[in-house]
């Protein structure tokens, strides 16, 4: 397809924009939940290495996919 082609037919970019940011929305969402789940499972070692407590690393981990970091919300 070339330029020519998509300026004049009634092809919109718009619709694939909101598609691509709600795919990319769910990627992030996805990786957020899988994050907070091995949070979970790590072992008391590997919390230490993070300088996070068990009870800090469940409380991150038990937080509602919802709830993002405030720089996420842009």
């Amino acid at each position: 397809m070339t330029t020519e082609t998509c300026t004049t037919s009634t092809f919109s970019a718009a619709p694939l924009r909101s598609k691509a940011s709600a795919l990319t929305m769910l990627r992030a969402i996805f990786a957020l939940y899988s994050q907070r789940k091995a949070l979970a499972k790590l072992d008391a070692s590997d919390l230490r290495d993070l300088g996070l407590t068990r009870a800090q690393a469940l409380e991150e981990a038990n937080r509602p996919i919802w709830d993002v970091p405030s720089n996420w919300r842009g």
